[in-house]
C-alpha cells in the first residue's frame, strides 16, 4: 500500500522520529501534481520509462493524442477570436527567439552563392577565378575566415554567457553582426586584392557575432522553455524541444530568403535577365544590397534583445544564487568535465561528423546540374536546384520539431537513423561513381533531395538541441559552445580537405563520417527526450555537493543515461520511492527556511527576498502540522505580527 508522504516508519532508532501524521485527500493530490505529473506517471505513480513496453506505448500514444487534440482545439479558438493572432503566437514564440539564427543562415550561406556570382563570366574573372589580379590564397582564405571567426565566436561568447548573462551575450551577438553587415556592405579597396582582403576580414568579424548565436539561442531559448521557477512547467516536459528546434529551423528560412533575394536583385539589376555574361555594375548591386536587407533586421534584433528580453537570464541567475557563486562558475565546469566529460564525445563528435556531411551535401549539387543540363555559364540552374534543396531541407527541420519530444522517438533514435541514412546515400554513388553521374542521374539527384532531408531530420537539428539539453546551466552555454565550435571544425577539415581530393574521392571519404557519428550517438548521447530538466538540475544540485550516490531521481534513470554511463553504473542509485520521500523532505527543508526567513525579515533581522511561490495552502497545511522544528500557530502568528505592529 502507497501512504504517500505519511509513510509508516519503523521502531525510532535515532530519537528524531517524526511520528505518524494523516494526509488528507487535498494534500495527497498536490503532492501528486507537484512531484508526479500526469503527462510522466500514470495513476500508480509509475514513470513513463518504468512501464513495460506494450504500456508505455499507449501511455505516451494516448496522452500525446490528447495533447495534439488540446493544442488543436486551442488554435481553433484562436482563430476563432482573431483569425490571425495564431500566426502572431508562431511569430512571438518561434520566430524571434530564431530571430538571429535566421540573419545568420540568410548571411553565411549566402557566402557560397555570391562567389561563384563573382568568378562568373563577365563579373570579376580575373580576380575571382583566374586569379591574375588577386591573390588566390586570400580568395580561399574568405571561406577559412568565415569558419575561424564562427569558431572564435562560439566559444568565447559561450564562456561570456555563463560569465555576464544570457542577455548580455543576445545583446553583443546582435551589435557585432550589425556591425559585420555594414563592413560587409560597404567592403572595397583601392585594388581588387584588397578588396577581397577587406570583404575576407568582414566575414571573420561577421563570423564572431554568428558563433555566439549558436549557444545563445540554444540556451535562452531552452531556458525560457524550462522557465526559472522551482517546478517545471507542462510545456518544459512536452515541448521543450520543439521549442528550441522551432527557433534553430528560422537558419533554413534564412537561406532560403536569402537564395529568393538573389535571384530577384539579380534580374533587376542584369536588365531582367538572369543569364550571363554580367556586368561588374550589376554584380555589385546584387551583393551589397543582398547584405544590406538584413543589416535593417539586425539593427531591429538589438533593439529587441535590449529593451524585450530582460528576463534572458533568470534562470543561469537563479541557478548561480543556488550556488552561492557570482561570475564564472569554475567548479561546475571542472565538475562537467569529471561527470559528463564522456557526453561532450558525443556532442562534439557527432557536430563534428554532422557538419562534414552538411558541407559535403554540396558535392551533389554541381555533379548531378552538369550530368543533367551539361556545362553552363548562368548561375541560375544552381541557384534554382539550390532553392528546391532548401525546400527539401525545410521539410526536415519542421518533421524534426514535430517528432523530437516523442518518447517513442525521440532525439537520440533521430540522431542515429539520421546519421545512417546520411551515409547509405554517400557510400553508394561513391562505389558505382559512373553509373549514378550518367545513366543513373536522377536516382543520385533523389539521393542528393534525401540527403538534405535526413540531415535536418536527424543530426543538424539534434546536435543543436542536445549539445545544451545534456549539461547544467551554469556551464550550459560553454559547452554548447564549444560543441559547436569543434563541429565547425569538421566544416574547416572539409573545406580543406576537399581541396586536394578529386569529387569520386570525396564520396569514397565522406560516408565514414556518418558511420562514426552513430558509434558515438549510440554509446555515449544520453537520450533526453521526456526528461525533467528541473530533474537534471537536481542531479546537479547533489554533484556540486559531492553527494552523487545519494540523488534516486529520473535524472540517472538508465532511460535517460548514454551505454556509456549504464555501463559504468550511473544509474544504480535510481530509486523511485526513494526518490519520491526525498523530494517531500527538500520541500519540507525549503519551506521552513523559508518560514524562518519570513520570521526574521519581519523582525528586521533579514533583508533577502523569501520565495513562497512554491507552496500552496495545501502543502503548507502539511508541513505545518507535520514538522519537526517547533514552528508557529495561526494564533501566535497573528499575535507575533500584532506585537510587531502588522
Amino acid at each position: 500500500m502507497d501512504y504517500g508522504p505519511a509513510a509508516p516508519h519503523g521502531p525510532d532508532m535515532s530519537g528524531h522520529h517524526n511520528p505518524v501524521h494523516e494526509i488528507t485527500e487535498n494534500e495527497r493530490q498536490i503532492f501528486q501534481y507537484l512531484i508526479r505529473p500526469d503527462d510522466s506517471y500514470d495513476e500508480h505513480g509509475v514513470y513513463w520509462a518504468d512501464m513495460p513496453i506494450g504500456k508505455r506505448i499507449k501511455f505516451v500514444t494516448n496522452y500525446d493524442n490528447a495533447e495534439a487534440k488540446r493544442e488543436l482545439s486551442a488554435i481553433g479558438r484562436m482563430t476563432k477570436a482573431d483569425p490571425l493572432s495564431p500566426i502572431s503566437y508562431y511569430f512571438r514564440n518561434m520566430v524571434l527567439p530564431g530571430a538571429g539564427l535566421g540573419l545568420e543562415g540568410y548571411v553565411l550561406f549566402s557566402i557560397g552563392n555570391i562567389q561563384p556570382m563573382f568568378a562568373a563570366e563577365g563579373a570579376f574573372q580575373t580576380c575571382w577565378s583566374t586569379y591574375q589580379i588577386c591573390s588566390e590564397n586570400w580568395i580561399a582564405a574568405v571561406a577559412y575566415l568565415e569558419i575561424i571567426g564562427i569558431i572564435v565566436g562560439q566559444i568565447l561568447v559561450g564562456i561570456l554567457g555563463d560569465w555576464l548573462g544570457r542577455r548580455w551575450g543576445l545583446i553583443q551577438d546582435a551589435v557585432i553582426m550589425f556591425l559585420g553587415l555594414i563592413m560587409l556592405t560597404a567592403s572595397w579597396g583601392t585594388t581588387q586584392n584588397g578588396w577581397v582582403i577587406c570583404y575576407a576580414w568582414s566575414l571573420f568579424f561577421y563570423g564572431i557575432g554568428v558563433g555566439g548565436e549558436y549557444p545563445m539561442t540554444a540556451t535562452s531559448g531552452m531556458e525560457n522553455a524550462v522557465g526559472s521557477g522551482k517546478i517545471s512547467t507542462k510545456e518544459d516536459r512536452l515541448h521543450r524541444g520543439r521549442k528550441v528546434t522551432s527557433a534553430f529551423l528560422m537558419q533554413g528560412w534564412g537561406q532560403f530568403f536569402n537564395q529568393v533575394i538573389l535571384i530577384l536583385l539579380l534580374i533587376i539589376f542584369h536588365h531582367g535577365s538572369g543569364n550571363a555574361p554580367y556586368s561588374q555594375v550589376a554584380v555589385q548591386w546584387t551583393y551589397r544590397v543582398s547584405f544590406a536587407i538584413p543589416a535593417v533586421g539586425t539593427l531591429w534584433l538589438v533593439y529587441y534583445r535590449t529593451y524585450k528580453m530582460r528576463a534572458a537570464s533568470k534562470q543561469l541567475n537563479a541557478a548561480k544564487k543556488k550556488s552561492k557563486v557570482t561570475g564564472y562558475d569554475t567548479q561546475s565546469l571542472r565538475l562537467t568535465f569529471t561527470y559528463f566529460g564522456p557526453r561532450l564525445l558525443a556532442t562534439a563528435g557527432g557536430w563534428f561528423a554532422n557538419d562534414i556531411f552538411f558541407y559535403g551535401n554540396k558535392l551533389f549539387q554541381g555533379v548531378f546540374i552538369t550530368a543533367i543540363i551539361g556545362k553552363t555559364t548562368s548561375l541560375m540552374p544552381n541557384w534554382l536546384y539550390n532553392l528546391v534543396n532548401i525546400g527539401v531541407s525545410l521539410a526536415g527541420y519542421y518533421l524534426a520539431s514535430f517528432l523530437i519530444d516523442n518518447k517513442l522517438y525521440g532525439r537520440k533514435n533521430m540522431q542515429i537513423l539520421g546519421f545512417l541514412m546520411d551515409f547509405i546515400f554517400f557510400v553508394v554513388p561513391a562505389f558505382d561513381y559512373t553509373y549514378y553521374t550518367t545513366t543513373g542521374i536522377h536516382a543520385f539527384q533523389a539521393m542528393y533531395f534525401l540527403s538534405s532531408f535526413f540531415n535536418q531530420f536527424g543530426p543538424n537539428a539534434v546536435t543543436f538541441l542536445v549539445a545544451a539539453e545534456v549539461y547544467p546551466t551554469p556551464i550550459r552555454a560553454t559547452a554548447h559552445g564549444f560543441s559547436a565550435a569543434f563541429g565547425k571544425l569538421g566544416a574547416l577539415t572539409a573545406a580543406v580537405m576537399y581541396s586536394y581530393i578529386t569529387t569520386q574521392q570525396k564520396f569514397y571519404v565522406v560516408p565514414w563520417f556518418g558511420l562514426m557519428g552513430v558509434v558515438l550517438t549510440v554509446v555515449f548521447l544520453p537520450d533526453t527526450t521526456g526528461l525533467d530538466l528541473k530533474e537534471q538540475e537536481r542531479r546537479w544540485q547533489y554533484i556540486r555537493a559531492g553527494r552523487e550516490e545519494d540523488y534516486h531521481g529520473v535524472a540517472v534513470h538508465p532511460k535517460h543515461l548514454s551505454w556509456y554511463e549504464r555501463i559504468r553504473g550511473v544509474g544504480k542509485h535510481y530509486n523511485a520511492d526513494l526518490d519520491y520521500k526525498q523530494k517531500i523532505q527538500e520541500m519540507r527543508e525549503e519551506w521552513e527556511s523559508n518560514e524562518s526567513r519570513r520570521y526574521a525579515e519581519k523582525a528586521g533581522e533579514d533583508d533577502d527576498v523569501f520565495d513562497d511561490s512554491l507552496y500552496s495552502s495545501g502543502v503548507s497545511t502539511y508541513f505545518e502540522r507535520t514538522s519537526q522544528r517547533p514552528m508557529m500557530t495561526n494564533n501566535e502568528k497573528v499575535s507575533d505580527e500584532t506585537a510587531n505592529g502588522v
